[in-house]
């Protein structure tokens, strides 16, 4: 914190430094002069009638009185990763928006309205990177109407927790009612450690890894291990978008399901995964783990040096596994849904 010639904390921060990352302590109650205090990094969203919003990496919102401010300071980005690839907010957004194209899309400046029949947030939701063109306000009526002219309800794809990320805009919404409904996080690593994977509790006895058949297309049995049921021709056609799609399926006993399945859109240095799911009965013997190493294998042979993927905030699960494999979160991403009234 700062701390003046005479050795007392100092508020270096204002009004003005809305939109800068900063660091402050404040008092825990602030009617009491010797406490405990509380200390919050994140992007200063605003400042509005003496109440500060600052927004941590998570997306979460920390409204602090300003009166109980004892010490602040504007702090700058957080460090570049020091292992795997580097790469920006930006380029990893447009990376992953090509992964999973819509089946309609239409721009609002720089903005890009997608629309999929309403198969999954990410391709039925506004990726509001750049100048819409219009005031906020102004560009939230208009993808209002483009949604409710679809029959969708709109929602907003925004991000936190990097440099050049959209704090500020999730603030915007919130001030405005659009509610926060999924958050995610974009994990990243170096791909090469992926396609030389082995199972956890693989060593000499142990059989060899299944066998993994790729394929250009989604099949029936790819399909029938999938999460989301009822795959429409809209669905089929998302899952196939992207540059270079393979599909992995590790076979089933005769007539069952796969044991395991995953996708992977390969686009120039980038091998973005999805998709990867085990039969619940066969959990925790590295079929995930050999269903990535073998999609891995394929996106170096086309010329992938990095990967990324989506994870939920929750899935533990995914998460430890993927940090097995060397990866690591870049920046989280948050579906906001406009507020009730207006999709009514």
């Amino acid at each position: 914190m700062e701390i003046s010639a005479a050795g007392r904390l100092e508020v270096r921060i204002t009004a003005a430094d809305v939109g800068k990352r900063v660091s402050v302590r404040r008092l825990t109650d602030p009617g009491v002069t010797e406490g405990k205090f509380t200390d919050t990094v994140g992007v200063l969203t605003s400042w509005d009638d003496g109440v500060l919003v600052i927004t941590r990496k998570s997306g979460d919102s920390v409204r602090i009185d300003a009166s109980s401010l004892v010490a602040g300071k504007v702090v700058p980005p957080a460090p570049a990763r020091r292992r795997g690839p580097a790469a920006s907010f930006e380029e990893l957004s447009r990376i992953a928006a090509r992964a999973w194209r819509p089946v309609e899309s239409e721009r609002l400046g720089d903005w890009e309205l997608r629309a999929a029949s309403g198969f999954t947030r990410r391709a039925n939701s506004v990726l509001p990177i750049g100048d819409p063109g219009l005031p906020l306000d102004a560009a939230l009526d208009a993808v209002r109407r483009w949604y409710a002219a679809r029959g969708l309800p709109a929602y907003a794809q925004t991000a936190t927790g990097a440099e050049g990320t959209l704090e500020l805009l999730c603030g915007e919404l919130e001030r405005r009612g659009w509610v926060r409904e999924v958050t995610a996080e974009l994990w990243i690593g170096a791909l090469a450690p992926l396609a030389d994977a082995a199972a956890p509790d693989a060593d000499a006895s142990a059989p060899s890894a299944p066998p993994v058949v790729l394929a250009r297309s989604a099949d029936e049995a790819w399909l029938s291990r999938y999460q989301r049921k009822g795959v429409s021709e809209v669905a089929l056609e998302v899952l196939g978008s992207g540059p270079s799609v393979w599909f992995a399926t590790v076979p089933g006993a005769s007539g069952e399901a796969p044991a395991a399945i995953g996708r992977c859109v390969v686009d120039g240095r980038w091998a973005g995964f999805a998709a990867v799911e085990v039969d619940p009965a066969r959990r925790r013997r590295g079929l995930a783990t050999t269903v990535m190493a073998a999609l891995a294998r394929r996106a170096l042979d086309e010329g992938a040096s990095a990967a990324w993927l989506q994870v939920e905030a929750d899935n533990a699960g995914a998460r430890a596994l993927y940090g097995r494999l060397g990866l690591a979160a870049h920046h989280a991403y948050h579906h906001y849904r406009e507020p009730r009234e207006a999709s009514s």
